[in-house]
């Protein structure tokens, strides 16, 4: 019974869906492409629950903080833990490239290469100040950041809307109550999606093997 309990584990199962993938890509790599879109489909109902995830997670977790200076506090934290991450990210990354240097040695033609799909370079490029980013973080309305998903514009509408709510809590808890059934609601969605892990990552890899020309990708 121990055994059927450990099968049961989502980790267990998605490392068999992993193992079978990558045998099925190896024998049969045709039959990965056949199956690539339910790979994608998977991605995109990932993505079209984020945002609102998101938007969600950040503003109960300033609710449920006890004022706005705490908030600011864990603000401040957030930024320098986030800072610190990309940064020793950013050096692992340089590090595991000069050591392993992917590409030495490879004789490729350049003039065999097809150019059509390199995107087109503008002649003439405009600078990127700070000051622009910022400002690129501001969205033009609420919706917008959805719409458009991006992230740095969702959590700044996010914030505000946190801060908004926590300066009139109680006169606001309508809302608060809201936005809290609506998060419990997208976890449960992203529960169901999971379900389904297992089946998506058991889609065939593309593996790359000898004289067949097949190329290693997940989902």
């Amino acid at each position: 019974m121990r055994i059927f309990k450990f099968y049961k584990q989502a980790y267990v199962q998605i490392l068999f869906a992993i193992i079978i993938g990558i045998v099925l890509g190896y024998f049969y790599p045709d039959v990965a492409t056949k199956m690539k879109p339910l790979g994608d489909g998977f991605i995109k109902l990932i993505r079209a629950v984020v945002p609102l995830i998101i938007f969600s997670t950040v503003v109960t977790g300033i609710l449920n903080l006890k004022n706005i200076r705490e908030a600011g506090r864990i603000g401040i934290k957030a930024l320098i833990y986030f800072e610190v991450a990309t940064t020793i990210a950013m050096f692992l990354g340089l590090a595991v490239a000069n050591y392993f240097q992917p590409g030495a040695g490879l004789n490729v033609d350049i003039h065999s290469l097809d150019s059509t799909n390199i995107p087109v370079i503008p002649a003439h490029t405009t600078k990127f100040s700070s000051t622009d980013f910022i400002l690129s973080i501001i969205p033009d309305t609420l919706i917008s950041a959805f719409t458009q998903g991006n992230t740095l514009q969702i959590l700044f509408v996010s914030t505000l809307l946190g801060f908004g709510l926590l300066r009139v809590k109680d006169k606001a808890q309508p809302v608060i109550n809201l936005i809290e059934q609506l998060s419990e609601i997208l976890f449960s969605i992203v529960a169901l999606i999971m379900k389904v892990a297992p089946l998506v990552l058991s889609v065939p890899f593309r593996i790359p093997s000898g004289r067949m020309e097949r190329t290693f990708w997940l989902c």
